[in-house]
This record gives C-alpha cells, structure tokens and sequence, in this order.
C-alpha cells in the first residue's frame, strides 16, 4: 500500500507507474481517490468545527445559569450538534473505507531500477550461474526417477488425498529432510534468528500480504475460524510485528522460519497430475528482513548472494532473472528469481523468489520504527531459502546416473549419512 501522501502531491507519479504496470486499467483509481480524500478531509474540518461549536456552547449556558439568566435557547441548539457529528462521521467513515479500498488496489511505486515489460515472458536474464551437465543418455524426469527407485508415491496420494500431493519415502524422504537441515544451517552461520511458526494466521495477518482475490485463489480456510493454513513461514514471521514500534537499535531484523505450507493454487498455473513442482503441500523455508528505508537495498544484495551461495553448494546449474514492471505483484518495489536448470525440459524453472516492498507492506501491517521521537515505516524483503520439493526435483534430475541411480550432493552427505541413492533389485 502506498503512502496517500503520494496521491495528495504526486499523482501523476502514480499514473506513469501504473502505465509502467501496465494497469492502465487503475488510473481512474487515484482521481477517485483524490476525490474521496478531498471529501474526508472537508468532513473531518466540519467535525472539528461542530466540536468547537459544542465547546463554545457549553461554556455560553454554563455563563448564563451562573448570571441566573435563560439558557433554554442555547442548549437546544447544542442538543442539535450530536446528530450533525454522527451524520458526518458516518459519511466520514465511508470515504474513508473507500479511500482504503482504492489504496489497496494501488500497486506500490516501482523501483527505478526495473525493466519495463509485459509479463513474465519480458524477464531480464542477471547471470548464470554454473554449467549444466552433459549426459551420455537421455534423462529421465524426477517422476520417473522416483517412482523407479520406488521412493516417490503419486497414485497412493491421489487417493488418500487427491492430486497435488505426494508421498516421499525412503532416501529420498531423507534426502528431503537433510535440504532442510542444511539450509536451516546455512542461514543461521549467516546471522538469520531461526524460527519455527504457527501453520495457522488469522485473517487480518493475511491480508497484510493478500489482496482478497489472492486469500481466495490460494488460501486454505479453517472453516468456522479467523484461520488460515500458511502459504509460507514469510507470513506468519512477519505478521509477529503487526503494530508494532520497533526501536532502530533493533534493527535489522533478519529470520529464517521453515514451515510446512499449503495452496490452492487456483488459477493459471493448477496443479499438475504427478510431480512435485506445483503441489498444494510442500516443505519451503523462508528468509525475511526488517530494516531502516535507507538499507533495505544493501539486505536485497545479500538476499541474492545467500540463493545463489546455496545452491551453488548443491552443484545446482541456476540463472538469476530480473522482473520486469509487469511481472511484479501489486506490493513488489522490485524482485528477482533464482531459477534451476532441467536437464529433461531443457530450461530453466523458479526456485527462489526475491522480494523489497519498501514501505508498502509496512504500512499494511503498521510495522513502524521509532528513534525515540520521529516514527515512519519500516521497509520490509523476504526470499527463498528452498523450497525443498522443487530442489528435489532439480538435485533427481541433475544427478541422475544411467543406472536409474542418484548421487547425492557431497554438501549434503553430513546430512543423509549416504552418498548415492542406489537401486534395489
């Protein structure tokens, strides 16, 4: 949500950052919102008024009785004035609902720095990172792989629970466990709080980082409770600061939180039949930053660097990709992917995605920090560290042998006591 300052002196700013988006759609938005705030405040000035009136008032019939004189004329006139103030606080409140409403379909101002693009097909290529393997045989995908090795069960899954979920057993469960072990590991040498939070948030939470239409497209609701199943450790760690006024000496705050999380993903993308790339429960953990405004860009740097540092542990082939202004979520100032080479695909697919909302998320969550006397908004990031089922897929894939065979990467062989996940016959 952006600051409605911007909008009182500077809405034209706002305008070429919507065409910038591509969301021309919403231009009409900001006049309409000037409209609603010009009308709040000259209600809130009549309040005040009709309050001072009532102040001015009470102190003429208090003279009055004290000169033993009639004041039978000035308290009806007061008596009126509590009606004046409800009507005008009621429409008051409905500008103000509006105004609220507009300002969170506003999308955030886009960095400086971000390309101008349609949708995610206009993402600027950063770098590669490593070189992909050249294969003496035709690669098999991850399904194949783990059904063979008989360590990945879709169709028992998809009757206990429908698509879109899994079973992993074996070394392969294993070795799912272990990328969490060594990125929780991982981010605590780098000075990351470890953190493990509630599966569940409320709704007030939520909407701090959903609009209403994405609550309803991925967000599990617990019926008949203010609770949702979490989507990410992202959103309960930073819903632990929910108005709150957080001293800068604190700063910065740095987590990493591993959780379970769980989607509907209803939408373009849907859930794919087998696999483990698009699934409604995975295990992901999470890195955020609280921190000064003037910083926020420094912690997006490091953010990148740990991605890429950890999967360059893994020996995982990656390329970091910038979005572009269309690509960009409604709260995003700016953002990168860290994507993973598919040997069978031939391309490369997300794993990490990296995020600075600036202020915008702050001001939905009234995150604030005080130097003792001046409070203003904190900046807020959040990344990837692994989501551990697709750098499952990309670890099957990239370290498959002819023989059906997977080598383990050797970061990771502290963490599974084995090597290689070998056939069984």
């Amino acid at each position: 949500m952006i600051d409605i300052n911007l909008i009182r002196e500077k809405p034209e700013l706002v305008k070429k950052n919507l065409k910038k988006k591509f969301q021309e759609d919403k231009i009409k938005l900001v006049d309409e919102a000037i409209t609603a705030d010009k009308k709040w405040r000259e209600l809130k000035q009549k309040i005040d008024n009709l309050r001072a009136e009532r102040n001015k008032l009470s102190l003429e019939i208090n003279k009055l009785k004290k000169a033993g004189k009639n004041a039978s004329k000035v308290l009806k006139e007061v008596k009126g004035i509590p009606d004046k103030i409800a009507k005008a606080e009621e429409q008051a409140k409905k500008h103000t609902q509006r105004m609220t409403e507009i300002m969170l379909a506003i999308p955030n101002i886009i960095h400086k720095s971000v390309p101008k693009g349609k949708d995610a097909t206009q993402n600027v290529e950063i770098e590669k990172i490593g070189k992909p393997k050249k294969f003496e045989f035709t690669p098999k995908n991850h399904i194949e792989i783990g059904e063979a090795l008989g360590m990945l069960d879709f169709d028992t899954s998809a009757e206990t629970s429908g698509k879109g979920f899994y079973y992993l057993k074996k070394d392969i469960a294993l070795l799912n466990m272990a990328l969490i072990n060594f990125s929780r590991d991982f981010m605590v040498k780098k000075g990351y709080d470890y953190i493990e939070p509630p599966l569940m948030i409320r709704e007030n939470v939520l909407s701090g980082v959903y609009s209403h239409a994405e609550i309803q497209a991925m967000s599990y609701k617990i019926e008949g409770e203010d609770l949702y199943l979490i989507a990410t450790s992202e959103h309960p760690m930073i819903g632990m600061f929910i108005n709150k006024i957080i001293n800068k000496n604190k700063l910065p705050i740095k987590l990493t939180g591993y959780s379970m999380c769980f989607r509907k993903e209803i939408g373009s993308h849907g859930i794919e039949e087998k696999g483990l790339f698009r699934t409604h429960q995975f295990n992901k953990q999470e890195m955020i930053v609280i921190c000064e405004p003037e910083d926020s860009y420094k912690y997006y740097e490091e953010m990148s660097k740990l991605s890429v540092q950890i999967f360059k542990k893994l020996g995982i082939p990656t390329r970091r990709l910038e979005c572009c202004s269309g690509d960009l979520g409604d709260l995003k100032a700016k953002s990168e992917d860290l994507e993973a080479w598919s040997p069978v695909r031939k391309e490369y697919y997300e794993i990490c995605s990296l995020t600075n909302m600036e202020a915008a998320q702050a001001r939905r969550l009234n995150i604030k920090i005080t130097d003792g006397q001046e409070k203003y908004y904190a900046h807020t990031l959040n990344n990837t560290v692994i989501a551990t089922s697709r750098a499952l897929v990309a670890i099957l894939e990239n370290f498959q042998n002819k023989d059906g065979s997977v080598d383990i990467p050797k970061v990771l062989h502290p963490y599974t006591g084995f090597k290689k996940i070998k056939v069984h016959k």
